[in-house]
């Protein structure tokens, strides 16, 4: 069955044929979904014959957000961590020791309640596609017990077992043990395999290593590089052709130049800077020098416990020299890139029917109207969205 939705004042399609922008702009504008993919996107006064028709009132419509970067399997809560940062203290990232702990003591029950409460923030806020890390496990048992809840609920899972060093071993024993027994368990429930790399957690060499394993095992590369201060993160991902790396809050024009010769997309995460107050990254120096820049929400307890995609975007546009239109194409078809679809993240023929609505007639909103709930996905209960993409 065919679904026309029209009157849409605004059309984000992400396919710059449409106009010659980058967002693709289509005005006055319908959308044919059918078997929850797009059949067809023009103006409205062209749209095909459908079975059944809904009129968006003006409103703008644009491609559910892609959050390519959350850690949403955990227990505990970190509030007075975050106070301490408030009242000075720096972040060095120590506290996910304590969220190892809360997560080994919680129950799979407790793990997907919590992880299902979560997803449904994303999803009132317009996130339609999400990836989900492990890595407050680290141990063979709670990385894999951890892995296994995400893929209930995302194809887009990453094993982060090499997220800190636990207190109990050596990081020469833990990398033996996240290249072996704990890849060897997590490996079936896993797409991606990430590593932190930051002092304070892994080297250049253990997270080649660690990335090489990864990779043999069938798995594909991500990284967090270079959140904390210059290091070789960046270097190491663009070495080993990971998707992405993530944070870059400390880039060189070297790693920027790796970023953009070796094609991997670089994930900014506003949120963070904001909960930590670290100097935010220059996002137009990386879309000058040709980095694909994904914007992501980077959900966790300790560093970034916001899961809204539209207060990303806002930061991005006022904190990180974004115009608003690279921030919403950077939250959509940005993360798309980042997790290697092409699928999601653009409303084209063929692409799954990942709509969402704004409550107002342009894109533009977004970061107009921060801390607004003007967005949602478009509509519940009508479209066929499988839940396992959420």
């Amino acid at each position: 069955m065919a679904e026309v939705y029209t009157n849409v004042g605004e059309l984000v399609t992400n396919d710059p044929t449409h106009d010659g922008t980058l967002l693709g702009l289509i005005h006055d504008a319908a959308v044919v979904v059918e078997g929850g993919r797009i059949a067809w996107v023009g103006p409205a006064a062209t749209a095909p014959a459908a079975d059944t028709a809904h009129d968006l009132g003006g409103r703008a419509v644009i491609p559910g957000f892609v959050d390519s970067h959350a850690h949403l399997v955990f227990a505990g809560d970190r509030a007075p961590e975050f106070a301490a940062r408030m009242a000075g203290e720096a972040y060095a990232a120590g506290g996910i020791r304590s969220t190892v702990a809360a997560t080994r003591a919680a129950t799979d029950e407790q793990l997907e309640a919590n992880l299902v409460r979560l997803l449904a923030e994303m999803r009132r806020q317009g996130t339609t596609t999400v990836e989900i890390k492990s890595g407050y496990g680290l141990s063979v048992g709670d990385e894999a017990r951890s892995l296994a809840i995400a893929a209930r609920h995302t194809s887009e899972t990453t094993f982060l077992g090499a997220h800190v060093v636990p207190a109990d071993t050596t990081p020469e024993e833990y990398v033996a043990t996240v290249t072996g027994p704990m890849l060897e368990a997590a490996a079936p429930y896993a797409k991606w395999i990430d590593v932190f790399c930051e002092r304070g957690a892994f080297d250049a060499d253990q997270a080649r290593t660690i990335l090489k394993a990864g990779i043999a095992k069938g798995l594909l590369p991500r990284m967090h590089a270079n959140q904390l201060g210059h290091g070789p993160g960046i270097e190491v991902a663009c070495e080993v052709g990971a998707a992405s790396a993530d944070h870059c809050t400390f880039a060189t024009d070297d790693d920027l130049r790796n970023l953009a010769d070796a094609g991997v997309v670089a994930t900014l995460l506003p949120g963070v800077e904001f909960s930590t107050r670290q100097p935010y990254p220059d996002a137009r120096r990386f879309l000058d020098a040709g980095v694909t820049v994904a914007l992501a929400s980077d959900c966790n307890p300790g560093s970034c416990y916001t899961s809204s995609m539209p207060f990303c975007i806002a930061v991005a546009v006022r904190d990180m020299r974004m115009t608003p239109a690279q921030a919403v194409w950077s939250a959509t078809a940005g993360g798309a890139r980042a997790l290697r679809r092409d699928d999601v993240g653009v409303l084209v023929p063929g692409a799954l029917a990942d709509l969402a609505v704004l409550a107002a007639p342009s894109h533009i909103h977004l970061a107009y109207r921060p801390g607004v709930p003007i967005v949602s996905p478009l509509p519940e209960g009508r479209l066929p969205l499988e839940t396992k993409r959420v």
